[in-house]
Order: structure tokens, then sequence, then C-alpha cells
């Protein structure tokens, strides 16, 4: 009984703070191919194009986690329709493992047209990176 009377406080818990958090259109992450490993602690800068000025606006600046990741880009609290930016400054990573690179950030435009999540990878190695829509 003490072990159910556990378990049903667990679950009430858990749907609760997961009924607090904020849900997220768009998600990132960076696999360092050239080790297998996520690239951890990169900063990644998040900008949106204005279409009138067709400058470039900051709308979030983040880094990797140690999974290589970041979950919580562009709350789902407003619309996020709109051609987006996301700049991945890899160059103190690679010098961080005293690895040359070829490229000190790399950029990836893409659009988000609905209301469906976004998550946009790349794989990075000193001399190249490939990126795609993930899920």
């Amino acid at each position: 009984m003490k072990n159910l009377a556990l378990l049903l406080l667990f679950v009430l818990i858990t749907t609760v703070t997961h009924a607090q958090t904020s849900s997220y259109q768009l998600s990132s992450h960076i696999l360092d191919v050239a080790t297998g490993m996520p690239a951890k602690g990169v900063p990644v800068q998040l900008e949106k194009l204005d279409e009138t000025t067709q400058q470039w606006i900051q709308v979030d600046e983040k880094r990797t986690d140690d999974n290589g990741r970041i979950k919580e880009f562009l709350s789902t609290k407003s619309p996020n329709v709109g051609i987006y930016r996301l700049r991945f400054l890899v160059a103190d990573y690679f010098k961080g493992k005293q690895t040359e690179s070829f490229y000190p950030f790399i950029e990836v435009v893409f659009q988000i047209k609905d209301k469906e999540h976004y998550h946009v990878p790349i794989t990075l190695s000193p001399y190249g990176y490939a990126t795609y829509r993930g899920n």
C-alpha cells in the first residue's frame, strides 16, 4: 500500500510539473561526427528575418547541454511563422579540443510555416557539416 501511494504521488507530481512547463516549437542539437559525441557548451544564436527591413533580429541565444541539445527555442505561446537562422558558434568548441577547424561558425536558414515542431540539428566535423529537418 505504501508503494502504491508513493507511485501515485510520483505520477501526480510528474503530471503537474509537466503541465506547468512551457512548450517549445524549435529544438536543435550538434553531433561531432569526428568523435561520435555530442558537442557540449556550444553557443547557438537564433535570429529572425525582418522581412520589411531584410535585417536579422536576434531572438535568443543558448548553449548546447551535455547531450549537445537545445530543447527550448520559440515558445508556442505566440505565433512563430517566419524565416529564421540558427548560428552555431563552433570556433571555441574546436579550440577547446585543440583541433583546427575550417568553420568559425555555421549558419542554417530555414522557414517556419505552421505550428508544427521543428528540429534543426547539425552533424559537425572540423572540415564539414550537414543539416536536415529532424523530428
